[in-house]
């Protein structure tokens, strides 16, 4: 992909196919392995109704499963990346025909927290393009993402403790003092103050600061999307697993076990082929067959 490249520039034409129901959640390639995820509600700041969260679910896990995908940007569309839930239509969850209330209301609160560990479980890398305010939930989605970049107009906001509830959703108690330590963590998620982007950026909120964002985004995902796909799985997945493992010895022993599965394919050769080539390497993920060939 080029990464001067943008969305107007180089997009085919969505695949009518590819759009949430009621189209609430859009979806794009702009290139052969790069897809965009963007929130349709641009009228309401992109505010998370039930509708909306099993839209994005549903559209995450159907991008999630098309293997020539290899990385993904979520962003909003309009002015916000997303406010936080819908106060004024969040919609009712299906499905709830004899249920009690608390049922009801333990089966809403799943709909929205499952997001965190569809995206967890995604094997692609998701970008988070922040395009504007990323407020309660949306705050939550953009922490559940794999990488987070802002725009300058870019806020945060963790609003339910502002709303009488508690900030503590969405694993966001679990993410937020693992990404930017407990101290700076409570300080949002006990005060409720609104954290511009360039703080965002100081205290490790977000690794980059872009204007647009989204060109960014696709700037790296387009890079990402030329190193194996292996090897971008599975980065992920010891970057998500070694926050949660009680120990060095035994982060090193499933980062040794990662590393030698990537050095059993033809992808080491090829990029020591292609240094003295003077190339791009162009990794494949096969097998390396001269492991198990005899020296002649």
């Amino acid at each position: 992909m080029d990464d001067s490249a943008t969305p107007s520039e180089n997009a085919s034409p969505p695949d009518p196919h590819s759009r949430g129901p009621a189209s609430l959640v859009d979806v794009a390639r702009v290139s052969d392995h790069v897809a965009v995820i963007t929130l349709n509600r641009p009228q309401v700041l992109n505010a998370l109704s039930i509708d909306l969260a099993i839209a994005l679910d549903d559209t995450l896990r159907r991008v999630g499963d098309d293997n020539s995908v290899r990385v993904m940007v979520l962003t909003g569309a309009g002015r916000a990346f997303c406010s936080g839930l819908d106060l004024k239509d969040y919609g009712v969850v299906p499905n709830i025909d004899g249920l009690q209330v608390g049922q009801i209301a333990q089966r809403s609160m799943r709909v929205y927290s499952r997001l965190v560990t569809t995206l967890r479980g995604l094997r692609q890398p998701v970008i988070a393009a922040i395009n504007g305010p990323a407020y309660g939930g949306g705050m939550c989605l953009a922490m559940a993402c794999d990488l987070r970049f802002a725009s300058s107009s870019a806020t945060f906001n963790a609003t339910g403790i502002v709303n009488g509830l508690t900030s503590t959703e969405m694993a966001a108690a679990w993410l937020l003092p693992r990404q930017i330590g407990s101290t700076h963590a409570n300080d949002l998620l006990l005060t409720g103050r609104v954290v511009e982007a360039d703080e965002a950026h100081r205290i490790g909120l977000v690794s980059r600061l872009a204007d647009p964002v989204l060109d960014e985004a696709l700037a790296a995902a387009g890079r990402m999307a030329e190193f194996s796909p292996y090897g971008l799985a599975m980065t992920k997945d010891v970057l998500w697993a070694n926050l949660e493992i009680g120990s060095l010895a035994a982060a090193v022993e499933l980062e040794d076990r990662n590393q030698l599965m990537l050095g059993f394919t033809d992808n080491l050769p090829e990029a020591i082929r292609a240094f003295g080539q003077n190339r791009s390497p162009v990794y494949t993920d096969e097998p390396r067959r001269d492991l198990f060939t005899p020296p002649a």
